[in-house]
């Protein structure tokens, strides 16, 4: 609704349609009268649909369309929800324990009564023993975490129901529309020349828009720090090597210490029986994973990844995982890069006749064969060939020759926005939420720091 100042007028305004903003826009039209518009650079759930999740075969989707939109860059993913407060985040930091545990439990609610299967992975505490035992016998620890699967061809049914509930309770959208900028009295200039004046302001732009929130810390004056980023390759193999381990945990997780450099590598995001894809940025491309609940391949995939933080004189680790990813891209001629395991033990180029006589068939080929060595750093690749011959160990089979590695698969973790558990800033009513400010990575963390600030503003509103 326009002033007669020529402003359009609301009582909140959030800034992206991910799993953060769309949860504080469900808190606030479930428990408030307040009016609420969110606004996403991107297009709606149902124009954004990507070819993968009907035919299981990749396409090069532009980057707008994979990164924003309804749902956010989680409304196109393998839709894996971990059900524990310190996985994809910490709400430890802002909550006690049981606090944390009672708001994913609200949020896991929610998820299921708009479409998400009630199946729950979890291991029964034998199956948990015996695969920690075993894990530990080789150095690494097993992360056991409950956890349900909505599938790359089914997770935007999901948002389409959230957000359907949303218009239905009166939350205006203004999608394909940018926010230019956030004035410190929560104006918010928009692309389409407009303003729009808020009470209260909840930026949860999203990993695509991370770089635009340092920008606008940086004017209001916020306090911000640099995270960490994981660096590293996604893992193909057959999945029946991962079956075992997948029967017990959906997305098992696996840390480990690597034994040359001491640092810490993990396993991230496994798509049994998925399929390999690429994702293109601005200036390069990566690659990503996805599962499908109707459509199965005979491979299963995982990234594999590095921990890394900078100290002086450069901290800006987004940077540094950039140029690494635009190296893979030059080397890759546009492409992202694909070596077999044993090439890279044998310090040698992969080919498509050495790949094609392996075992695995890859399920992406758009890929270029080459020697990941040439792209990332040696301690990188030292990390990636220790911490897959002692996962070997644990998961036999995964460390073969023929076990695919494609790179570049790169985790950014945004800027840090310095808030209480209530999510507001130093500035009185801006809010924030989401991975795009660097408070969750992952969705049900985000969509659980979207129903904090939710919270934070109706409590100062006086809405119990």
């Amino acid at each position: 609704m326009c002033s007669p100042g020529g402003f359009m007028e609301c009582d909140v305004a959030i800034i992206g349609a991910g799993p953060a903003g769309l949860f504080a826009a469900y808190e606030l039209a479930e428990r408030s009268s307040l009016r609420v518009v969110v606004i996403d650079m991107g297009k709606d759930v149902d124009r954004r649909t990507c070819p993968m999740e009907k035919t299981g075969v990749c396409v090069n989707c532009k980057p707008c369309n994979v990164m924003s939109g309804v749902g956010g860059a989680g409304g196109l993913s393998d839709g894996t929800l971990n059900l524990r407060p310190d996985i994809g985040g910490n709400l430890y930091e802002f909550l006690s324990e049981s606090e944390a545990w009672e708001l994913i439990r609200y949020v896991d609610g929610i998820y299921v009564r708009h479409g998400t299967p009630e199946k729950l992975y979890e291991a029964t505490s034998e199956e948990e023993e015996e695969l920690s035992r075993k894990a530990a016998s080789a150095g690494i620890e097993f992360v056991q975490i409950p956890q349900r699967h909505i599938g790359s061809d089914h997770t935007p049914e999901v948002v389409k129901s959230i957000a359907e509930h949303l218009r239905s309770r009166g939350v205006k959208f203004l999608l394909q529309t940018r926010v230019e900028e956030i004035t410190p009295r929560l104006e918010l200039k928009l692309s389409t020349g407009e303003r729009l004046r808020a009470r209260y302001v909840v930026a949860a732009p999203g990993r695509s828009g991370a770089p635009w929130m340092v920008k606008q810390a940086q004017k209001l004056g916020l306090k911000i720090r640099h995270g960490p980023i994981d660096v590293g390759v996604r893992v193909e193999v057959p999945a029946v090597i991962m079956e075992p381990v997948c029967r017990i945990n959906r997305d098992p997780k696996f840390h480990i210490i690597t034994k040359t450099y001491d640092d810490f590598v993990r396993t991230f995001c496994v798509n049994h029986r998925g399929f390999m894809v690429k994702e293109s940025y601005k200036g390069y491309v990566g690659v990503n994973g996805h599962s499908l609940r109707d459509k199965q391949s005979n491979n299963t995939n995982f990234a594999f990844l590095t921990r890394i933080e900078l100290t002086e004189p450069v901290e800006n680790t987004t940077e540094y995982g950039e140029s690494i990813a635009k190296t893979a891209t030059t080397l890759g001629g546009g492409n992202p890069l694909i070596q077999r395991l044993g090439d890279l033990r044998r310090g040698r180029r992969s080919t498509w006749k050495r790949i094609d006589s392996g075992l695995v068939r890859p399920t992406l080929r758009a890929v270029t064969p080459g020697d990941i060595a040439m792209v990332m750093p040696h301690r990188i690749v030292t990390n990636i060939l220790e911490g897959l011959e002692r996962l070997d160990k644990v998961i036999p089979g995964v460390a073969s020759d023929s076990t695919l590695l494609y790179a570049p698969e790169i985790k950014y973790y945004a800027m840090r926005v310095e808030v209480g558990r209530s999510m507001e800033t130093s500035i009185p009513n801006l809010f924030v939420a989401g991975d795009g400010v660097g408070v969750s990575r992952g969705i049900v963390i985000a969509s659980a720091t979207g129903v904090l600030a939710a919270r934070g503003i109706m409590a100062k509103e006086g809405i119990a």
